[in-house]
């Protein structure tokens, strides 16, 4: 059996912004496969802006993509062939191969899906790690309190638009900013308190004004996924003794150079602040208990999201750019 499997390779690393230049699609053959090995047809693959930071040649969390190697990301697939004793032809199973149309793999990393009613591509986004990190840095991070109130950047992404619903569901109130007018609708559809478009601010004393009207009383739990005017904004309306959980940093990835800090890092001693990064993968413990209550929530209509798909392998880097652009509400996908 000789299976012909496309996938992207990272040809050159990037200066600043990603282009398609730096991506290049080759094709392996897939034979015989060992003792001990499967063989995974990928029906669904995970685009996530952490990947921006694995195509740069520097120290990380995560090690830098391999020139000429077929990248790595998250994705949905179906065993076709086993001569592994805990995988059957059949089982639907979430990897860290993607960026292919098939793989080959000796079990590691691997886990089959969970009996549920969830849909199978859900497990790239709000039953696998964007769920899992909103809920853990709501509630383990910043340990979020019924009644407080909640700024979330990025709103209507991935991650965002979930942080935003998990907090509605202890009770908060919930101000969000967002990119475009009908993710701001959206994002009021889902019942969050106050929604600002952030493109139509030109600065982070404009975007706090803007944000300032929605909460006379300051914010208590910031959930910061941008870095940049966002974080300077956030640090002068967080309360004394405020928190924030730290995702992500999008606003910086592409910069070639540094760019200056915000310049008000002086309230983190002034307000007493709890400002904290985290990286999901160091709280998977809290995996099983989260998709027990996603499940009981999504089936009381409780949590609602939104996915964002392109089709075909060839639409990979393109769907990966468009993170950057701004044109996904909610996880963004590729079906295979």
């Amino acid at each position: 059996m000789n299976i012909q499997s496309k996938g992207y390779a990272l040809k050159q690393r990037p200066a600043g912004t990603p282009t398609l230049d730096c991506f290049e699609l080759k094709t392996e053959i897939i034979s015989e496969i060992n003792d001990g090995q499967i063989i995974i047809k990928n029906l669904w693959l995970s685009v996530d802006p952490y990947m921006r930071g694995r195509m740069s040649d520097a120290e990380s969390y995560v090690p830098p993509f391999q020139l000429g190697e077929i990248m790595q990301g998250s994705a949905i697939g179906e065993v076709i062939e086993s001569k592994h004793p805990e995988f059957n032809v059949g089982d639907k199973v979430n990897s860290m191969l993607g960026w292919r149309e098939y793989a080959v793999s000796n079990g590691e990393m691997v886990q089959k899906l969970p009996e549920t009613s969830l849909p199978e591509q859900s497990f790239l986004g709000v039953a696998g790690m964007p769920g899992l990190t909103a809920w853990v840095g709501l509630n383990i991070i910043a340990e979020l309190k019924e009644g407080e109130t909640v700024l979330v950047s990025a709103a209507s992404g991935a991650v965002g638009s979930l942080v935003c619903q998990f907090a509605k569901l202890k009770g908060c109130r919930v101000i969000g900013n967002a990119g475009s007018t009908e993710k701001v609708e959206w994002l009021k559809s889902l019942g969050v308190d106050a929604v600002i478009n952030y493109k139509d601010y030109r600065n982070a004393a404009e975007l706090e004004a803007a944000l300032a009207e929605h909460c006379p009383n300051g914010v208590d739990v910031c959930y910061e996924n941008v870095g940049g005017d966002h974080l300077e904004a956030a640090l002068n309306l967080l309360n004394r003794y405020g928190r924030m959980a730290v995702c992500g940093m999008i606003d910086l990835y592409n910069l070639a150079d540094a760019k200056a800090g915000p310049n008000n890092l002086a309230n983190i001693v002034k307000k007493s602040l709890k400002i904290q990064g985290f990286i999901v993968s160091d709280h998977w413990e809290h995996y099983p208990n989260y998709v027990a209550q996603l499940s009981q929530w999504a089936a009381e209509g409780k949590v609602h999201w939104k996915e964002t798909t392109r089709h075909g392998i060839e639409s990979t880097p393109e769907a990966f750019l468009g993170l950057f652009k701004g044109e996904n509400i909610g996880k963004m996908l590729i079906q295979l």
